[in-house]
C-alpha cells in the first residue's frame, strides 16, 4: 500500500486526512516505535494517538527517525491526539496539549480531540476512582473545555479540534455555542455497531467520522464474557470467502464505503 494510493478526505477546515490510519491503543510500548516506522514504510501517514495511551514518546521517536531518513516530511503526516478526561478544566487545556507535543517532539498536532464528553477529577491519577470503584467525575461543562480548545487552533498548536465518543445532542450543543465546529467525531463503528443515525447526522453538519474498533476490539479489557466475536462471524466469513478476502478486509471495506467516514486500524500488535 503506497501512500499515494490511499484516498484522502477533506475536513471542514480544509485539511486532508488519509482514509486509513493506524491506531495505537493497547500497543506494547517496546514494539510501538518499530511498528510505526514499519507502517510509514508501508505507506501509512495517519496515526491516531492519545495522552492516556501513554505512548506518544514512542510514536514521536518513530516519526523523528523517518523524517531524518528522508522517508517523510512532517507535512506528509496526519497526527491525531486527544485531551484526556482529567484535563477538562479550561486552565489546564493548553498545558495538556503542550505535554503531548513535547512527547511527540512536534510543533503542532493535526487534529486534537476531546476524548470524552465526561470529565473526571483533575490530578495525577488518569482514572480517579472513589472507594466504591467508581470514577470521580468533574463538574466542568465540556462546552467550557471545547471553547478553550478553540484557542489552541488560534495559537497554532493544532490545525483542528474535534470530539470523541460524542452523541448527536452533545455535538449540537457545541455547534450552537462554539465558534469552531468539530472536524471529527471519533466513535466505535463496525458491523456489530453501525452508528448509522449518528454518522448521517455528522455528515449533515460536515463533520467527518472516525471509526475506532473496526473489528470490535477482540482483545479489549472492556469485553464481557460471552460477547460474540466479530472476526468469527459466519456471515462475514462467508462474504470474505466469496470475494477471496479476509474478514478484517470486509469490515474495513464496509466502513469506508460510507461517505465522509474514514477509519483507522484499532490495534497494531
Amino acid at each position: 500500500m503506497g501512500h499515494e494510493q490511499v484516498p484522502k478526505i477533506e475536513l471542514n477546515n480544509g485539511t486532508l486526512i488519509p482514509t486509513f490510519g493506524l491506531g495505537t491503543w493497547m500497543s506494547p510500548p517496546d514494539k510501538l516505535t518499530q511498528a510505526v516506522k514499519d507502517a510509514i514504510d508501508l505507506g501509512y501517514r495517519h496515526f491516531d494517538c492519545a495522552f492516556v495511551y501513554d505512548n506518544e514518546n514512542e510514536v514521536g521517536t518513530a516519526i523523528k527517525e523517518k523524517i531524518e531518513e528522508g522517508v517523510v516530511s512532517r507535512e506528509d503526516l496526519f497526527i491525531v491526539s486527544k485531551l484526556w478526561n482529567t484535563c477538562h478544566r479550561p486552565e489546564i487545556v493548553e498545558s495538556s496539549i503542550r505535554k503531548s507535543l513535547d512527547k511527540f517532539g512536534l510543533d503542532y498536532i493535526d487534529a486534537y480531540l476531546m476524548h470524552s464528553p465526561m470529565g473526571a477529577q483533575e490530578g495525577d491519577e488518569l482514572y480517579p476512582f472513589n472507594e466504591n470503584g467508581i470514577i470521580i467525575s468533574s463538574d466542568i461543562d465540556y462546552l467550557d473545555t471545547y471553547k478553550e480548545m478553540e484557542k489552541l487552533v488560534e495559537k497554532g498548536l493544532t490545525k483542528g479540534i474535534g470530539v470523541s465518543n460524542f452523541n448527536k445532542a452533545q455535538i449540537e450543543r457545541i455547534l450552537e455555542n462554539c465558534t469552531i465546529p468539530p472536524v471529527i467525531n471519533q466513535v466505535e463503528c463496525n458491523p456489530y455497531l453501525s452508528q448509522e443515525r449518528l454518522i448521517e447526522f455528522c455528515k449533515s453538519k460536515n463533520i467527518a467520522v472516525t471509526a475506532f474498533s473496526p473489528f470490535a476490539s477482540p482483545e479489549s479489557p472492556f469485553r464481557q464474557p460471552g460477547e460474540p466475536e466479530l472476526l468469527e462471524d459466519l456471515v462475514l466469513k462467508s462474504i470474505a470467502k466469496k470475494h477471496t478476502k479476509s474478514v478484517p478486509q470486509i469490515c474495513l471495506r464496509w466502513i469506508v464505503s460510507g461517505n465522509k467516514t474514514f477509519i483507522k486500524m484499532h490495534q497494531i500488535a
